[in-house]
């Protein structure tokens, strides 16, 4: 199966500034990518990328005084399979876990664990361990929280959101991995793209999406409490503690963000040109083949 995916986004600067962007397809799934664009900006600045340490690939710009654009396009092959479900994955004790897993069972800005940790044993405690609890744990936020993109705020905290009962889908996978960690099992944030594929088209603007992984039986296993199914499509892009560690845009200054589109979606051939969301045609030149 062939995804179509990609970005533009504009922001205004009152005066030049330092701008970072985690905005890069994960490592993991940079062999599937068929064909793609460099990363272009409207005015064309210099930039390059770098891994932080989490392992994303970010890249740098100095964003000049006035409008700025960034814009990438690509296509992807995927195996077409839902996320991986394996209902037999075990909890690893915690004295077992990989060093570089530890991290992910620690509170941070988004999960504090601190606030939820009888909240969590209260509700999962009785659960068996394992898939079944992390199932569990993901269907609670699900119903707990109700969806609506009128309910973001970008200071939402797992905790804010376990009150407010409302959120996007930061805020599930925050309060989700929260959950998880107080149930000592190591769970992390994962921004990417994920398209309507196999399921009902959303009439929505499109937009990037964040769920979970948690670590299980040695590996990391995919869940989404926002949508609570296993879905087709997913492309990662980046992963972290929590929404603080992937911004997809980080200014070192004021901006403002006047333009912002997103697409992905199932595709069976390769167009000659980008797909029509509002992009100044003159990119198609500099389509690579």
């Amino acid at each position: 199966m062939l995804i179509r995916l990609g970005y533009e986004i504009a922001i205004e600067c009152a005066q030049p500034m330092p701008v970072i962007s985690v905005l890069e397809i994960c490592k993991e799934r940079q062999a599937d990518i068929q064909r793609q664009t460099k990363v272009l900006t409207s005015p064309s600045v210099p930039n390059h990328t770098y891994e932080d340490v989490h392992g994303n690939l970010c890249r740098r710009f100095m964003a000049p005084a006035g409008g700025f654009r960034i814009l990438y396009d690509a296509l992807v092959e995927d195996s077409g399979e839902p996320d991986e479900l394996n209902a037999l994955a075990k909890e690893m004790p915690v004295q077992d876990l990989p060093d570089e897993v530890i991290g992910y069972l620690l509170g941070s800005r988004y999960c504090e664990t601190d606030h939820l940790g009888d909240i969590a044993w209260q509700q999962f405690g009785h659960v068996p361990s394992g898939w079944a609890r992390v199932q569990a744990i993901t269907e609670y936020v699900h119903n707990r929280l109700s969806f609506g993109y009128g309910y973001a705020r970008a200071t939402r905290t797992a905790a804010q959101a376990h009150d407010e009962r409302v959120g996007v889908c930061r805020d599930f996978a925050h309060l989700a991995i929260a959950l998880c960690r107080c149930m000592n099992i190591p769970a992390r944030y994962v921004n990417g793209y994920l398209g309507d594929i196999g399921i009902p088209p959303d009439p929505s603007p499109m937009d990037f999406n964040a769920w979970f992984e948690v670590f299980l039986d040695g590996k990391w296993y995919t869940f989404d409490a926002r949508h609570n199914k296993r879905r087709i499509g997913r492309v990662a892009i980046a992963r972290g503690r929590d929404a603080t560690d992937v911004p997809l845009l980080h200014s070192f200054g004021a901006h403002t963000l006047t333009g912002f589109k997103v697409w992905t979606y199932e595709q069976d051939s390769y167009p000659a040109t980008p797909p029509a969301h509002g992009i100044d045609r003159t990119f198609d030149a500099q389509m690579l083949s």
